[in-house]
């Protein structure tokens, strides 16, 4: 990884700052396909057919990070009425259900170039304000140990070693309970 000395570490915040961040849109396909596999294993990745298909399905809680037309980063994710994440629903959309209490966080990804500037805090706050606009009870997701702290900040619990098994990882259980 590139250290940035003092004048890029400032283009680089300027930068942050006219990046946008807007509702998923299907041409957004290829895109967020692609910064998916950058951002993580292959076995834990989305493909294209399951990014279509989340699109279609839950576009209103699907977010892109865009600079001058470029997706550098998203945050998606299906409503549901469980407190966890199972991994059936990582690739089944049918379990998305709009009227459902809480939000999941399926992904959050910023390219490499664009993170520690605090791209992936601007997506989950969003995503945050978003599912209290909608009146949901909270947010789930899963998260490798060396996430949990980052998601405690923003009032995240772990709630212990998660069933899933997705990618052969060993995954976190988090949930952030909303204020009625």
């Amino acid at each position: 990884m590139k250290v940035l000395n003092s004048y890029e570490r400032v283009q680089k915040m300027n930068s942050m700052q006219e990046i946008t961040i807007r509702q998923v849109r299907p041409e957004d396909l290829d895109a967020v396909t692609e910064v998916e596999a950058v951002c993580f294993p292959k076995a834990e990745a989305a493909d294209r057919a399951s990014f279509e298909a989340r699109i279609k399905a839950f576009p209103d809680s699907f977010f892109v990070a865009e600079e001058e037309g470029r997706i550098v980063g998203f945050i998606n994710g299906a409503v549901v009425n469980e407190t966890t994440i199972r991994d059936e629903m990582f690739e089944d959309v049918s379990f998305h259900n709009g009227t459902g209490n809480y939000q999941s966080i399926f992904g959050l990804d910023v390219i490499p170039e664009y993170q520690h500037h605090g791209l992936a805090s601007r997506l989950m706050r969003h995503m945050i304000e978003e599912t209290k606009k909608r009146g949901k009870q909270g947010l789930i997701l899963t998260c490798k140990d060396r996430l949990i702290g980052f998601y405690e900040t923003f009032g995240y619990r772990n709630l212990g070693v998660s069933e899933s098994v997705h990618g052969g990882a060993v995954w976190y259980d988090m949930i952030l309970e909303l204020e009625a």
